[in-house]
């Protein structure tokens, strides 16, 4: 067995329907600033991130109806989409996972938001919890 895991919480991922309406909530509700946003334009979403002692928030607006944060918010509406773990080797991390017979719903690793490399777990074998996993690069 690899020796590898998770190490924190990285990030909690939250769909929204709009940043302009939910960067100013978010802003009341964690009384901090937002600090960075960004587009991804592979996953067509506009990231806005806010930091919680060593965690982060991480609001998702898609930028295309055909994206999966659209299809999401349509089906579920606005909430948490996804937990992000951080880990020293998504190569390896991916691996192990995959032999202890999780789905990963890539085969290798993609560009992210706040410049990481990313990997998602289907949430059928995850109690219905979209897992991420992300590498700093």
């Amino acid at each position: 067995m690899l020796n590898c895991y998770m190490l924190k919480v990285e990030h909690i991922g939250i769909a929204v329907k709009s940043l302009e309406t939910s960067i100013p909530l978010f802003q009341r509700l964690l009384n901090s600033d937002c600090y960075k946003k960004e587009i991804v334009e592979s996953e067509s979403v506009q990231t806005a991130f806010f930091r919680q002692g060593e965690t982060k928030i991480e609001l998702l607006e898609a930028t295309s109806p055909g994206s999966t944060i659209a299809k999401f918010v349509d089906k579920k509406g606005e909430g948490i989409h996804h937990i992000a773990f951080e880990v020293a080797d998504i190569y390896a991390e991916m691996e192990r996972l995959k032999e202890e017979g999780f789905t990963l719903l890539q085969t290798v690793p993609k560009q992210g938001a706040d410049n990481k490399l990313v990997c998602f777990l289907h949430p059928k074998d995850t109690n219905g919890v979209l897992i991420e996993l992300c590498q700093e690069i």
